[in-house]
């Protein structure tokens, strides 16, 4: 490795340091290769960590063994390719953020007649949007205050109806389907209504009236619901509601780091006041690096599909590399950010305001978080990352045929269906089967980002398979395999009382059958399984009625399978063409197979 980092070219791009089980540990950028990698090094007597890395870096430099580099054009795509890489292959020693969900806003098309606020996550076309945000769970409180403070429209389909309804009745709408109210007054209400959201003190105040008419109405659920309200639309919050003297739209970053632990808050002002702020607790046993975790933030916060983009950006500490972060952000959304450290004034004011926040939540978090189930997994099963995102594996199949793969998605807790995946698998053994299912899912790392650990429904062979997938394409995820257990030789699948044996990293374990980490485990293998069984099922079925078409042509079963065995699957037979029919069966049932064909194609839906 010693020649490959005195050859290193004085150009830009990333690095990517491997240990000597050839295990991804770090991907970082550099303006020059040669420069930054060196820095890491002491080339006295050797190769050995440089005195002044911190703990982190030099724990990992001890680790490295080889390294890989490629080169870009510039410093700003080297931090657009190290961002990629890092979210694709997660390596050890690189900062990951957990909270990948998208912020939801408030929304409004003014250039409708009767408009109607609604909540998004993505960008929503039109020339006339205004949005207000982003929020964190309280836009669903701030929506429904909205709808209870102004006689606004209050469903979609109310207009639709031209007709006045209920919400007439009760004094909610104007029941401007009958053209009760005109464009212009209507317009004021929006208007009205579009100030009190960035107004959180007014919009509470109102809400609080309103729920001491109701208790002494004796509406007590009523005035239950409308303190609920006002907690979730005061938590959306947490620092003071600070009043800036120019209607300014910034974003503020800051981040606490305090030993193994961080917190990193994002606080939205929008014309001058604070909306709203969302904030991530982090936990790394190696540690953190400030401005790394500045950079991971706001390439998580910025996409081209966010809904409303602010120009400033305020960032509690000085970062070295604003500008090329800048650059790079917006070589990505198409729109020019301002990054910077405020010094002085209300700004830098609020950015300490920002900070010190960022602290209190930390503690908070230490003092009232116990060991959640992901980290007592972690270290149950000696995994590099706490498991909050994982995908099982299982496959499934009758005696060879109709097999078929599945992959299911689970993140903090709770299964993502929409991240499901079946396939149709080639393999006839359940090996190679659960090869191609593997490799398949990690050729997609690139688009779809690999989670913190695969479950495997197997035994020890099968976690080995999946580990070497996982080094052939760089990718820092944990394996963990789980086997059903055998009772006289045959799988034990009693709820609550199966004893299943668990493969990891350290080795083989078996845990109490009502240890909740087990019983975890199982209900991932047994939703994988249930999935696969599933589509199993449909194929099946699909293609005994696709074979039924082709016998009752007066293809027999041999003719059947051995199209199968050549074409692969009954679509692929059925948009073949005759010149490859004649390469493998004679005229005479080539012109069954082209008639069963037609007549396919004739009744396919």
């Amino acid at each position: 490795m010693l020649n490959a980092i005195k050859n290193l070219p004085d150009s830009a791009g990333i690095y990517q340091y491997f240990d000597a089980n050839n295990k991804l540990l770090y991907i970082g950028k550099a303006k020059s290769l040669k420069k930054r990698v060196k820095s890491y090094f002491r080339f006295e007597d050797g190769l050995s960590p440089a005195p002044n890395l911190s703990p982190r870096i030099h724990k990992m430099i001890s680790e490295t063994n080889r390294l890989e580099y490629l080169l870009v054009e510039s410093e700003h795509d080297a931090l657009i390719l190290e961002n990629s890489l890092i979210k694709q292959l997660k390596p050890k020693y690189n900062i990951l953020l957990r909270d990948d969900k998208t912020y939801p806003y408030i929304y409004i098309n003014l250039a409708q007649d009767f408009p109607r606020f609604e909540t998004t996550r993505k960008l929503v076309k039109g020339s006339h949007i205004k949005y207000f945000g982003p929020f964190s769970s309280s836009h669903k409180a701030i929506l429904e205050a909205l709808y209870l403070l102004f006689p606004l429209v209050q469903k979609k389909g109310c207009l639709k109806h031209k007709k006045a309804c209920l919400f007439y009745q009760i004094n909610k709408c104007l029941a401007p389907c009958e053209m009760k109210v005109s464009k212009e007054e209507y317009g004021q209400i929006v208007q009205s209504s579009m100030e009190l959201i960035n107004d959180k003190k007014l919009m509470i105040k109102r809400l609080n009236a309103k729920m001491l008419q109701a208790s002494k109405s004796l509406n007590y659920e009523e005035a239950s619901r409308l303190r609920d309200m006002q907690i979730a639309i005061k938590n959306s919050v947490h620092v003071s509601q600070i009043d800036l003297a120019k209607l300014e739209d910034f974003d503020i970053f800051a981040v606490y780091i305090e030993g193994k632990n961080a917190c990193a808050l994002r606080l939205f002002i929008r014309e001058g006041k604070v909306t709203s702020s969302t904030h991530t607790i982090l936990s790394s046993t190696n540690g953190f690096d400030k401005e790394e975790l500045y950079e991971r933030l706001l390439f998580e916060y910025y996409t081209p599909d966010i809904p409303y983009l602010a120009k400033n950006i305020l960032v509690a500490d000085e970062l070295e590399n604003k500008n090329v972060i800048a650059e790079a952000l917006k070589e990505r959304c198409g729109h020019t950010f301002n990054i910077q450290n405020a010094k002085i004034g209300d700004k830098k004011a609020l950015c300490n305001l920002a900070l010190k926040n960022a602290k209190e939540l930390l503690l908070f978090n230490k003092n009232e978080t116990k060991i959640t189930l992901f980290e007592s997994l972690q270290n149950l099963l000696e995994l590099d990352n706490a498991p909050f995102t994982i995908e099982t594996f299982d496959n499934s199949h009758l005696m060879g045929e109709a097999s078929v793969g599945a992959m299911t998605t689970c993140k903090s807790g709770k299964f993502v269906k929409q991240n499901y995946r079946h396939y149709h698998l080639h393999a006839k053994d359940e090996y190679s089967q659960m090869r191609e299912l593997l490799s398949e899912r990690a050729k997609r790392f690139d688009k779809e980002a690999a989670p913190d650990l695969w479950l495997i429904d197997g035994g020890e062979t099968l976690r080995n398979l999946a580990e070497d997938i996982l080094q052939s394409v760089g990718a820092n995820v944990d394996v963990v395999a789980i086997a059903k257990e055998k009772i006289d030789a045959k799988a034990h699948r009693a709820k609550g009382s199966a004893n299943d044996i668990i493969y990891a990293k350290k080795g083989k374990l078996t845990l109490s059958a009502n240890d909740e980490r087990l019983q975890f485990l199982q209900r991932l293998r047994d939703e994988a399984h249930r999935f696969a069984i599933s589509f199993h099922r449909k194929t099946r079925q699909k293609r005994a009625s696709e074979s039924s078409v082709l016998k009752a042509a007066g293809l027999n079963d041999a003719v059947i399978k051995k199209l199968i065995d050549y074409f692969g699957t009954y679509e692929a037979i059925r948009n073949s063409d005759e010149k490859t029919l004649n390469q493998l069966l004679s005229k005479r049932t080539v012109k069954k197979v082209m008639e069963a064909i037609t007549l396919q194609n004739k009744t396919k839906p």
